[in-house]
């Protein structure tokens, strides 16, 4: 029988394998940058990645002082699509194109990155009037964004997981779907010089080594994501690492997760903690405050209560993070 030691060292391989490192570190989040606004649906909104992303460039990069605006909103598209009976019928998705321009009017971003797609399908199988929503809407995003003077880097849709996805998707080749919805994004690179990021593809090759290596040794298969849709803890540290390895270089590639990004310091789990329990309240209050049209979500702070309450949260990341240095 095989140890346990031998089936981790495989792991750490393939990991090495899809994520190769390289000595380069290149700064790419030009200096003039301060407010970061992060669009999408529930996947910003849960968060994980965004606020890995957040911590590493507070402790890589303490004397910028950026700020951070997560605007998710769960079950949000860019297509304005919904499918028949969306949450039991109870609200149709919503669109981002009825609040984008109070997102930017209100919080004036120097930079926005953008993740959309895994609902703009609505789960179905695919279908060229959808698959032109979706084109639509990004192309109509990336504009509104270019026109108010900002820039965007669009990120690839999260992959899909039609084997843990429960009815979702199911029997419509879901997975199929993102990958050619992720494709066509990707292809804007060289069609259109825009900036995109892939999470989908790296993802997917992670996933399905992972499920090779599994195999091997009789085991349940690997997930990403147990509903199939919203990453673990594990996933959002891929999308994190991808978006690093574009905005600094590939330092970011080395570490297995967001923790151990921050292992440099000694107070790495306390800054994480830190930083999501502050991000995650202003979250709330700017959506709160931007006036969102989707039920079920909690009520923020009022902005101003929530700004001052963040200055002081700051101020304890700051310390956290001064005093962890080595």
């Amino acid at each position: 029988m095989r140890s346990s030691s031998f089936f981790t060292c495989c792991k750490i391989i393939l990991a090495l394998l899809i994520f190769p490192i390289s000595a380069a570190y290149a700064q790419k989040i030009d200096a003039k940058v301060k407010r970061i606004v992060f669009l999408g649906n529930s996947i910003t909104w849960q968060a994980n990645y965004v606020n890995d992303v957040i911590a590493y460039l507070t402790v890589t990069y303490p004397h910028r002082h950026f700020d951070f605006i997560n605007m998710g909103l769960p079950s949000e598209t860019v297509s304005g699509l919904s499918e028949p009976g969306h949450a039991d019928g109870a609200f149709p998705r919503p669109d981002l194109h009825e609040r984008l321009q109070r997102v930017l009017s209100q919080s004036h971003p120097d930079l926005v990155l953008a993740c959309y797609g895994i609902n703009d399908g609505i789960y179905m199988p695919f279908d060229m009037a959808r698959f032109r929503k979706y084109r639509d809407g990004i192309t109509w995003l990336h504009n509104e964004v270019v026109k108010s003077g900002v820039r965007i880097i669009h990120i690839t849709p999260p992959v899909f997981d039609e084997s843990r996805s429960g009815n979702i998707g199911r029997g419509a080749d879901y997975a199929a779907v993102m990958d050619r919805y992720a494709t066509w994004l990707l292809s804007l690179r060289q069609s259109r010089k825009w900036e995109v990021i892939d999470t989908h593809f790296p993802m997917k090759k992670y996933l399905d080594a992972h499920r090779k290596v599994d195999a091997q040794f009789n085991l349940d298969g690997f997930a990403l994501a147990n509903d199939g849709i919203h990453p673990g803890e594990a996933g959002h540290w891929l999308m994190a690492r991808q978006i690093l390895r574009y905005l600094c270089g590939d330092a970011a590639a080395a570490y297995p997760s967001a923790e151990k990004s921050l292992s440099p310091n000694h107070n790495a789990a306390a800054i994480l903690k830190a930083v999501t329990d502050r991000q995650n309240m202003l979250r709330d209050a700017w959506l709160t405050a931007t006036k969102y049209k989707r039920p079920g979500l909690p009520e923020g702070l009022p902005l101003d209560e929530a700004l001052k309450k963040s200055e002081v949260m700051g101020r304890g990341i700051d310390s956290l993070v001064l005093s962890g240095k080595e």
